[in-house]
């Protein structure tokens, strides 16, 4: 294979194809179903959808089949069906749900307004993760431009995984029998420890969420008269969470929510922490004088990728500070997200959450928990030899470096489930969220060579595995 014309297609299809088209992808909020409660009415999961599916239509090689699919109430998928020339079929997947806006976009960024600056496209979904169906079809084509044996290619794209993908497992049912049994399956949706090699994810985290509820009055009244009378609804949300949460180092305290960290893992984590250096820590936008949870690098790695984490994402019952009068409010409502290990169920433990914070609650109180999402992470299985040596030598050939293998944070529901439906497959999860790339926050970037690179390593993993014969 032609590995600089592979190069010098893939960046010709960003420059004067891909670019322009993932700007105009931006300026569609596209907010998950999670955060758009009307997203059926509002239309714009739909107007993604048919985005990406004309442009598909136009690149895709002669005999693509391209389905936009609905089933009744849930959001829409696009699957795009390559006939292949080559034994086997490859999976490939991407999402184009989008996080909401939040505050604190810089001066001339928003969340649905397109700037290219520096090689970095800003906007929501740029690299969480719109990019990932542009970046798959191109991928496959350069190889097919070739004239490459390739496997058939399977493009599904999802626009409900913001959400918990809680859509796909109906799609994935639906489209069993058309979608076969994958041997490859490549992701584009993950992270990467710094954009100057290909990483690849070896495991992904997984979630339990929901909504704590603590109430102790029918209504608020004067603090002065019914402070040390009436206990204080916040006061037990804090106190219950203890029970999950050291609330002095951050540990997650009850054993079902932690696991065992193989040894494997922890080796890579020690050569992550080599490569990534302090940026690993530095990259985030601390606070003068706030230091991170733990000095040593490597243990950081393990943190965000191994260990539970508590944070409260959002809150009812507080009023904003300028309306806030002398009142023992009566209620106090906390949105919880626990990240969890690996290989933590996430059913079963958004169950054992439920039952530590209801059970007796001080002083009576009415307390509630209702789980909102639930999902299982991912451990990743052995790489077959030859998948491997295609990974580094891509990497090393596009990036002049190896590849480099981590654990991610966050969390994808897609890869448990055909974890379990595809128990044969090789998977690759990659991406291109790097330092500062800030999905789910402000100022949310593509780092464009990267995406540019990254394709054309997954061009190469295509054609190793037509070489191989599926």
């Amino acid at each position: 294979m032609d590995t600089t014309a592979l190069q010098a297609f893939v960046d010709a299809r960003w420059q004067d194809s891909i670019l322009p088209e993932m700007k105009d992808f931006i300026r569609i909020p596209a907010k998950s179903p999670s955060f758009d409660a009307e997203w059926a009415r509002h239309g714009y999961l739909d107007e993604a959808i048919a985005h990406a599916e004309r442009w598909c239509g136009q690149m895709a090689p002669t005999g693509a089949s391209i389905d936009v699919i609905r089933l009744p109430g849930r959001t829409p998928l696009l699957l795009v069906d390559i006939p292949g020339t080559a034994p086997g079929t490859i999976l490939l997947y991407g999402h184009l749900d989008k996080q909401p806006e939040v505050t604190g976009w810089s001066e001339g960024y928003g969340p649905w307004t397109p700037v290219l600056k520096d090689n970095r496209l800003y906007g929501r979904g740029s690299a969480d993760d719109g990019y990932a169906v542009y970046a798959s079809l191109t991928a496959v084509r350069a190889v097919h431009e070739q004239n490459q044996p390739h496997a058939r290619c399977l493009i599904l794209v999802e626009t409900c995984e913001e959400s918990g993908s809680y859509d796909l497992p109906h799609y994935i049912a639906h489209l069993r029998e058309r979608i076969g049994q994958p041997d490859l399956v490549l992701c584009l949706d993950s992270g990467c420890g710094n954009y100057d090699q290909l990483w690849c994810t070896t495991s992904l985290r997984g979630m339990a969420a929901g909504t704590l509820h603590v109430e102790t009055l029918t209504q608020g009244v004067h603090s002065g008269d019914a402070g040390g009378v009436v206990p204080s609804s916040f006061r037990i949300a804090r106190h219950l969470l203890e029970r999950l949460e050291d609330s002095a180092d951050g540990r997650i305290l009850p054993t079902q929510f932690n696991t065992t960290i193989p040894d494997e893992r922890r080796a890579q984590a020690q050569d992550c922490a080599a490569v990534i250096g302090a940026t690993l820590r530095d990259r985030f936008p601390f606070v003068e004088g706030t230091r991170a949870e733990e000095e040593d690098l490597t243990e950081l790695v393990l943190n965000r990728s191994w260990r539970p984490a508590l944070e409260i994402t959002g809150a009812d019952g507080l009023p904003p500070i300028r309306e806030a009068g002398n009142v023992l409010r009566p209620y106090t409502a906390m949105k919880i997200a626990l990240r969890l290990p690996p290989t933590v169920d996430g059913n079963d433990a958004s169950l054992r959450l439920k039952g530590l914070l209801e059970v007796d609650p001080p002083h009576g109180a009415g307390v509630t928990f209702t789980p909102e999402q639930a999902a299982t992470g991912w451990h990743a299985p052995p790489l077959s030899p030859w998948l491997a040596e295609t990974m580094d030598a891509a990497s090393r050939d596009t990036f002049g470096a190896p590849v480099m293998y981590m654990g991610e944070g966050g969390t994808i529901p897609f890869m448990a489930l055909l974890s379990s439906a595809f128990p044969r497959a090789q998977f690759v999860i990659t991406g291109v969220l790097g330092p500062q790339s800030n999905a789910h926050g402000p100022d949310e970037f593509l780092h464009v060579p990267t995406a540019r690179r990254l394709t054309t390593c997954v061009g190469r993993i295509i054609a190793a595995h037509g070489q191989q014969g599926g």
